[in-house]
Parts: structure tokens; sequence; C-alpha cells
């Protein structure tokens, strides 16, 4: 049976065409990826920022990071 992870928070930039997911994986650990996408393209959201694979303690801890390492995120949160 294929597991997949369970999205916790989803933040969008001003625009919705890039989002930070943070995500719950079955073995509960946390992670979170950055994601675009193209208006005029019908596929839908691509990972764009190679985050998927990093593990972090709790949410917080992911979020924290995703801000360092997304430089529009911190503004989005701060907007939110």
């Amino acid at each position: 049976m294929a597991h997949s992870n369970t999205v916790v928070r989803s933040i969008n930039d001003h625009g919705a065409q890039r989002c930070v997911d943070v995500f719950r994986r079955p073995d509960t650990t946390i992670g979170f990826e950055e994601y675009r996408r193209d208006v005029e393209d019908g596929r839908g959201w691509f990972a764009t920022g190679g985050f998927a694979a990093r593990v972090y303690r709790d949410e917080s801890a992911a979020i924290e990071a995703a801000t360092i390492a997304v430089p529009w995120l911190k503004d989005a949160i701060a907007n939110a």
C-alpha cells in the first residue's frame, strides 16, 4: 500500500502562484517543500525547492527553516 504525506499547513504568496507546504510523513516526521504553478498551465503545482527530504522535529521548526530557505515566505506569513 502506498503512503502519502499529509499537508498540515499550506502558505501561498500574494499572487497564489507559489506556495510552501508543511507536511507530516507516514513515519510522523515533518518536512516542507516549495511549489509553483503557472496559471496558463493546467497541470497544477510543481515542486521547485528541493527541500522535501529534510526532516524537522515539529511544524514550527519546519516553518522556521522554510522562512530562511524561501525568500518570499516571511512576507507571506506576516501578511496573512
